[in-house]
């Protein structure tokens, strides 16, 4: 069994792209250095790190972390008569599930700074679809409700979590309700693909939603990170997921039994690559890894047990 938690309290997961993967613009500030091969900022929140840089993620759970976002998500379940199966499937007293299909409405906000960031409808097109690829099986589907794009150079340069040009742009844009998706496209600053805040702490919230890198999406110039699966491991935080390295070989973990344990982030695509003596290769394929996009092709069974129970909770 995994031993992994799908965390619910920081506010925000980010993505960081490593030293030669971004334009020369976006150097990452107050990085830290360690032994796991990635470099990371000091934030409040998770990093999905790549390939060839340095440093490591300053932001594992703790074990008080990890037993306080459990006893919020069984709370939050237990105020709607449900609570988990033995497969993790959220239902009621009769045993019975929360829908099998959720449409996801999605409110797409292009911020630009004149022409930079302008992407065309094609490729938010594209990004639906792979979204929509993605979560298939997880029964959620998305619907594009509308594009808008906002020319505001003070949000689109360097833009960063936590930091009043980002609460200025989600207070002023932000649409709908727990169940709508917002995503926001911008420069990035600090290194970063993207973050996106957790059911628990973002859900009906102005800061609920997803930030890309523009040039994440499907068609960008970001090598190795523009197959729009940046928005797929983004909207799995959104949705409740942790990484499937949370915890490594002992640690809490995610609380999902068929993700096997991984002492660290996966780089790359190692197919075969084997950190922990629990049953199991690591998931270098699952979407909440850190491999590159064109390696990352699935979530598991449990994790999609998860996602609808975490949406069943929070935001259904």
């Amino acid at each position: 069994m995994s031993r992994r938690l799908a965390l619910a309290l920081p506010s925000a997961a980010l993505l960081v792209v490593g030293l030669g993967a971004l334009p020369a613009q976006a150097k990452p500030a107050g990085a830290v250095d360690g032994p796991a091969g990635a470099c990371v900022t000091h934030t409040d929140a998770v990093g999905r790190l790549a390939e060839g840089a340095h440093g490591k993620d300053p932001n594992s759970a703790s074990p008080t972390e990890v037993a306080n976002a459990e006893r919020m998500f069984a709370q939050a379940l237990k105020d709607r008569g449900l609570h988990l199966d033995a497969s993790g499937r959220a239902v009621d007293a009769a045993g019975r599930a929360p829908a099998a299909v959720v449409s996801v409405p999605v409110y797409f906000n292009v911020i630009t700074a004149g022409t930079k960031g302008n992407i065309p409808q094609t490729r938010i097109t594209k990004q639906i679809a792979v979204l929509n690829a993605a979560y298939k099986t997880a029964g959620f589907t998305f619907k594009l409700v509308a594009t808008k794009k906002t020319n505001n150079a003070t949000w689109y340069n360097n833009l960063q979590p936590g930091t009043a040009a980002e609460r200025a742009m989600k207070t002023a844009l932000r649409k709908g309700g727990t169940d709508t998706l917002n995503i926001y496209t911008a420069s990035l600053g600090g290194n970063l693909l993207g973050w996106a805040t957790f059911p628990s702490s973002g859900a009906g919230s102005k800061m609920d939603g997803v930030v890309l890198l523009d040039q994440s999406l499907p068609g960008g110039n970001i090598a190795n990170y523009n197959l729009g699966d940046t928005a797929t491991h983004e909207v799995g935080h959104w949705m409740g997921l942790w990484h499937t390295f949370q915890g490594g070989c002992s640690g809490q973990g995610d609380q999902v039994a068929d993700t096997p344990a991984e002492a660290s982030p996966a780089f790359g695509c190692p197919t075969g690559r084997n950190t922990c003596s629990s049953p199991g290769n690591d998931p270098i394929k699952n979407f909440m890894d850190y491999t590159y996009d064109a390696c990352m092709t699935m979530f598991t069974a449990g994790q999609n047990a998860r996602m609808k129970a975490q949406w069943a909770a929070f935001r259904g």
